[in-house]
């Protein structure tokens, strides 16, 4: 742990970071020896949460989860990946860890990436992705098409079918990461600040991620439930 500290000491060092989707620039609340702190404690206190969420709800699921940090000069992003065991992995890049205010935020962001494993996201987006396919695929051999017509169907369907769920799948990512998040020791309610800082997608057809609005909404209900809220009933 003490190497990754040093590690994103060296990386993070002078960084002024665009926002996602590069809008403007950001000088991040953190220093760099602050953020990469950070991300350790934060590791160190999700990660055990998400492995017992993973346990209880989906306990069919490789739970060991791996985190790993992207060095490159990426954009600043996170997303969960399975490697060829099957084994859970949740990718940082540098310019994320650097953009954030408090740690609340970095816990927040993995534990929603933590979700989206434990809810099967990706094996339910390549079911949608190759249903897609199929249909659309069907319609241009039925319409007379040629074989590459019937491919550059297949392609739209699949990338259609893909996106077909996606933003619901944000959302129920947003809220089972506002319980593992709140599990780990940390305020949603604060992480989810972040997204205040990014900008809103909207509600764009066939788009990849809810409005800002509904997800902030998402983290307060749930975060209502679990009694965050002063004077909201807990569920």
């Amino acid at each position: 742990m003490r190497a990754l500290w040093l590690l994103l000491g060296l990386a993070l060092a002078g960084c002024d970071m665009a926002l996602p989707g590069g809008e403007g620039r950001y000088t991040p609340a953190m220093t760099p020896e602050q953020a990469a702190r950070s991300f350790a404690q934060v590791v160190s206190a999700v990660e055990p949460q998400a492995e017992a969420e993973c346990r209880r709800q989906a306990p069919q699921l490789n739970c060991d989860y791996r985190i790993v940090v992207d060095g490159r000069r990426a954009p600043p992003n996170a997303f969960q990946s399975v490697d060829s065991a099957g084994r859970p992995t949740i990718t940082f890049t540098i310019s994320l860890i650097a953009s954030v205010d408090n740690a609340d935020e970095l816990a927040f962001i993995m534990s929603h990436e933590a979700a989206h494993h434990i809810l099967t996201h990706l094996d339910r987006q390549r079911r949608n992705s190759a249903a897609g396919a199929e249909v659309f695929g069907e319609l241009a051999t039925l319409s007379g098409g040629s074989a590459k017509d019937v491919a550059r169907a297949q392609e739209l369907g699949a990338a259609v079918g893909a996106r077909a769920y996606s933003k619901e799948f944000e959302l129920e990512a947003d809220e089972l990461g506002t319980v593992i998040a709140f599990r780990a020791g940390y305020n949603p309610l604060i992480g989810a600040g972040f997204f205040a800082r990014i900008p809103d997608p909207g509600n764009a057809f066939l788009g990849t991620h809810p409005p800002n609005a509904d997800r902030l909404q998402v983290v307060y209900q749930t975060s209502a439930r679990l009694g965050l809220v002063p004077g909201a009933p807990s569920g």
